[in-house]
């Protein structure tokens, strides 16, 4: 029965979620539970649930005698990885996609920057394998493979940082990565360009050369919103 009621609020939070990111309930929108129940038909603890994690994602308000209340979109948690994969499914996702891209500049390059001066020889060890990794899966259309090693190596450089607060974005670059190719928003093959910056990256932070480290994670961000402007214009 447990396995069933978690299934039926799967159900009902992978359609209201995406229902509300995508604009189809406006903010100021009221969700009625009564409703939501004989629509969905469920009970009301599994509206209520799903209502909680609306809630801790602050898409929603709950309020006594007022209702499920669709919060504006400057109140939402736009930092997590759910919201991120709904909106990048919905019609919004080109600007999301250059909103992250842009927090990825301002970001990543810094990360590398710091990882070269404070990176493990383990991390180090992990990014070059992960850069080889993008290289070997690179060609052939191997997409899926190639994604994994590309998740890995970003986060390695974020957590090779030191900074937990860039660790913690770690979660939000898959989203990116992961949504770029579930919605065909890349290259056949990626970029052979990008690829080999890559490796340079991961040769740069086991040099420790952090001015270098840097100034390559900034090229490969600046090549991400150049190919954004190719297949998302």
């Amino acid at each position: 029965m447990a396995n069933q009621g978690q299934g039926l609020h799967a159900r009902v939070l992978e359609s209201l979620g995406p229902a509300i990111t995508a604009g189809a309930y406006p903010p100021g929108s009221v969700l009625r539970t009564d409703e939501l129940e004989e629509r969905f038909e469920v009970s009301r603890t599994v509206i209520r649930e799903v209502i909680r994690v609306l809630e801790s994602m602050h898409l929603v308000s709950s309020r006594r005698r007022v209702g499920v209340t669709v919060l504006p979109t400057e109140e939402w948690n736009v930092y997590d990885p759910q919201v991120i994969r709904w909106r990048l499914a919905g019609p919004d996702r080109p600007r999301q996609l250059r909103s992250l891209t842009v927090l990825r500049s301002a970001v990543e390059p810094v990360a590398a920057g710091l990882a070269a001066r404070l990176a493990t020889p383990e991390q180090c060890a992990e990014l070059t394998e992960h850069a080889l990794g993008m290289v070997a899966t690179s060609r052939g259309q191997q997409l899926d493979a190639y994604l994994l090693h590309d998740i890995a190596f970003h986060r390695v450089v974020l957590r090779a940082s030191g900074n937990e607060m860039f660790a913690r974005l770690g979660d939000v670059v898959a989203e990116v990565l992961s949504g770029r190719t579930r919605h065909q928003v890349m290259f056949t093959d990626p970029d052979p360009a990008a690829v080999t910056l890559h490796v340079q990256v991961a040769e740069a932070v086991r040099l420790h050369d952090a001015e270098r480290a840097e100034a390559l994670t900034r090229e490969i961000a600046t090549g991400a919103m150049a190919e954004l402007d190719i297949l998302v214009p």
